[in-house]
């Protein structure tokens, strides 16, 4: 009794010890997640200033990252005025773009006539480059913010379509056997085996157009805006103003970020039968 009594304690033992050797790995992976990223725009900044400084740049050419700092201080509140459009646009756009690519995946899986038919006429589509989409749709739409709307729902469209088709298609063949043996609807096949697998193909395409779609947006804005990262943008240019310039991309590029990682953080809640993608 024992040295049953002592094998069962060091076994326990052991089994702690390895739990907390697995905890602390874990810990040590997460951190070092986290300080990888910071190292790297570290080393980018000290490279940025070291060029500046060495080569002697002038200002309105490439200012240094303290010259970009302080105008981010000084013109907070115009570039947070100019990021709202941008944001409603960008995000308005990713919402129609997708929903509309989701429900005409789900028309394409389902009649696959209408997938011969029309997929080559969305991929010619998505082949015109977004610079000349943007005029057009100005002129359709005018020049508030549907065109820009338009345009950001046009770049997250394409991604979202390819690989919702592909999700809803690569079902299992012996579960979409199974179903319809159970004699399940085509709605009941739909809502509980398609789109199930295609959840997670879907968040794949969904963080992809979160940053696309505030690309589109501010393409958008530089044809006729006033308002806007992007008109915000080409006014800084034509100014020669390279600090506010700067400034107006480290701000939409935040905001791009920022939409990436909360789209990241819904999927990690909702997919939690399936170990989340890398992208």
């Amino acid at each position: 009794m024992a040295d049953s009594a002592i094998v069962a304690t060091s076994r326990e033992a052991g089994l702690k010890a390895a739990e907390a050797a697995f905890r602390a790995a874990e810990r040590r992976a997460r951190l070092r997640r986290r300080l990888l990223p910071a190292l790297g725009i570290a080393v980018l900044i000290g490279v940025w200033a070291g060029l500046v400084y060495l080569l002697k740049v002038p200002p309105f050419v490439a200012p240094s990252p303290q010259l970009v700092v302080m105008t981010l201080a000084a013109k907070f509140d115009i570039l947070m005025t100019n990021l709202l459009p941008t944001a409603i646009e960008a995000v308005c756009g990713f919402l129609l773009g997708n929903l509309t690519a989701i429900i005409i995946a789900a028309a394409f899986v389902h009649k696959k006539s209408l997938e011969q038919a029309f997929f080559p006429v969305v991929v010619l589509i998505n082949s015109i480059p977004v610079v000349a989409k943007a005029p057009i749709l100005v002129l359709l739409l005018g020049n508030g913010m549907e065109p820009k709307i338009a345009i950001a729902a046009l770049v997250c469209f394409f991604p979202t379509l390819v690989n919702m088709v592909r999700g809803l298609e690569s079902v299992n063949p012996q579960s979409l056997e199974l179903m319809k043996v159970l004699s399940a609807s085509k709605a009941e096949i739909f809502f509980k085996l398609r789109l199930f697998n295609a959840v997670p193909y879907l968040f794949s395409a969904l963080k992809i157009a979160a940053s696309t779609a505030v690309i589109g947006a501010i393409v958008g804005e530089w044809i006729g805006s006033t308002v806007g990262i992007g008109a915000l943008i080409i006014q800084s240019t034509y100014n020669f103003d390279s600090a506010m310039l700067y400034a107006t991309v480290i701000v939409g590029s935040a905001f791009s970020v920022t939409f990436f990682l909360t789209i990241t953080l819904i999927e990690r809640l909702v997919v939690r039968w399936h170990p989340p993608t890398s992208i």
